[in-house]
């Protein structure tokens, strides 16, 4: 008799469903209907029920303000502990940074929960960790830093245009004559009689660079150690509303998405004005006459005192004394005033203020139409030398990460305070040394950056190209762009200028 085999089948299991487990962040701010807990349990008991392979096995969910320690997080605590009872199988997540911004206990946690099988799914990235290796699992912590690094700007940037819509924003940085002390401008009587000067010299009739001059010649000294003042300097001084006690902010702002980047703000964004936002060190009188004389010098209409473009600007090539003007036969000259005067035989030529006017207009065409081949490659090399040069970027790194760290801390105390948890005392503890430790942070910063000497050539080149970014060329004469690029300008010959620019760029063009 035969064997027979029949095959035995067990009986089919009933398929098991996974245990899902939201974990979420939801803001302690009632007015924050987005983020409520009523609202994630609305959209993950949703989200369950449109995923019938899950069961929902409870929502976790810790306040905002506690994201950045998980230790200090007691939700997510007992979510860790059900996943080592076996409860859970699946933990779904808004993104990485909600889940955890501390990046070494982030990479402990989904570890831990990968040995034990349990996945995570982390929405806005869309990345499930069980489909991935750990190697993968080694990015984490550059999205949650990209991450943290956004929400913290975010959070500045927010707060920061809250104080200016109510007129109580300061500034991040004080201005030449003042001191930041406690968050306000107090006047730095030494550098504001400077400042008195520059004032003073312009409205007898001194041009811009020949008053960075005087003060060169005076040594004058500058802030964080700067020895040489330059025209740009003293016509930001000219034109800064706050010497007269005023204040419009956001003048530039930050770009919402990584790498940030500064811009001018053209329009984007709202600007605000603030009339006695700090105390002035010249009179309103003074600088809204500064501001008339540099509008009719702009457009040609100056006072017979007031010099010329080219005074104190304007050098011969043979004995370096400066031009003075003539006037011959209706036409105006420029000759080297030693060779004028007498005091000197120099071989110098005369040259027509119309053809060197002309020769400056043919100069800044070509610069503003070829401004990022000319300019944009020269500070990118200039900066890539200077990060090869100096043993400080790496320093300066750090420091900018730990102001950064500072920074994030005083918007946490200030919405600890807003929110009724610390009392005006704690916050004005807190506060403080917060301020104190950034204000220690970025003097050490600029003691740094006060070495390198490569820093204030790169200054002045990004100044210059953010105002030709901002120019449009004409066919006149424009002496308000010429005062505020040009530094000095040399008769190489009868029939070529060089002009010396803004961070030592010099460019020669015909007669």
């Amino acid at each position: 008799m035969g064997k027979t085999v029949t095959e035995l089948t067990a009986p089919k299991k009933a398929e098991r469903l996974i245990r899902l487990a939201p974990y979420c962040r939801v803001s302690s701010d009632s007015e924050d209907q987005q983020h409520s807990f009523a609202a994630q349990v609305k959209y993950y008991t949703e989200y369950t029920s449109s995923h019938p392979e899950y069961a929902l096995v409870d929502i976790y969910a810790d306040e905002g303000v506690t994201g950045t320690r998980m230790d200090k997080r007691s939700d997510f605590s007992r979510l860790i502990r059900d996943c080592r009872k076996g409860k859970i199988d699946r933990i779904i997540t808004k993104s990485v940074s909600r889940f955890a911004r501390n990046t070494t206990e982030l990479l402990t946690a989904v570890r831990m929960l990968k040995e034990i099988g349990v996945s995570i799914y982390f929405e806005e990235q869309g990345i499930d960790t069980e489909t991935i290796d750990l190697e993968m699992i080694l990015t984490f912590p550059g999205m949650a830093a990209q991450r943290e690094s956004e929400t913290i700007s975010e959070n500045m940037r927010w707060s920061y245009q809250k104080r200016m819509e109510s007129g109580e924003f300061n500034c991040c940085r004080a201005a030449y004559g003042y001191d930041l002390i406690d968050g306000q401008l107090r006047i730095n009587e030494t550098e504001a009689e400077v400042v008195r000067r520059i004032f003073s010299l312009y409205l007898q009739g001194y041009g811009k660079q020949a008053i960075a001059n005087i003060l060169n010649e005076d040594s004058v000294p500058k802030r964080y150690g700067h020895k040489t003042w330059h025209l740009y300097t003293v016509s930001y001084i000219l034109g800064n509303e706050r010497y007269m006690g005023d204040a419009l902010l956001q003048k530039s702002y930050t770009t919402d998405t990584l790498p940030f980047r500064k811009k001018r703000n053209h329009g984007e964004k709202a600007r605000y004005y603030v009339k006695n936002s700090n105390p002035p060190i010249v009179s309103r009188e003074t600088f809204q006459a500064a501001q008339a004389l540099q509008k009719s010098r702009a457009t040609g209409n100056q006072s017979s005192k007031n010099r010329y473009p080219f005074s104190g600007v304007l050098k011969c090539p043979v004995c370096g004394h400066t031009y003075r003007r003539q006037i011959v036969n209706g036409t105006a000259y420029w000759l080297c005033s030693y060779k004028a005067s007498g005091r000197t035989q120099c071989g110098s030529m005369r040259i027509r203020e119309d053809a060197a006017m002309a020769s400056f207009t043919r100069m800044s065409r070509k610069l503003v139409l070829n401004r990022e081949e000319v300019l944009g490659d020269l500070i990118r090399q200039l900066e890539k030398l200077q990060a090869r040069t100096s043993g400080s970027s790496g320093q300066i790194y750090q420091l900018d990460k730990q102001i950064a760290d500072v920074n994030a801390q005083s918007l946490v105390v200030a919405k600890l305070h807003s929110s009724g948890i610390l009392n005006n005392a704690e916050y004005a503890a807190q506060s403080g040394e917060l301020s104190r430790k950034v204000s220690a942070l970025r003097s050490e910063r600029r003691r740094i950056l006060m070495e390198d000497e490569d820093d204030e050539i790169i200054e002045s080149l990004k100044s210059m190209d953010s105002v030709l970014a901002e120019y449009t060329p004409t066919a006149a004469f424009d002496e308000e762009l010429f005062g505020q690029i040009v530094e000095s300008v040399t008769v190489v010959s009868g029939t070529t200028l060089r002009f010396c620019l803004a961070g030592g760029l010099a460019l020669t063009e015909n007669l």
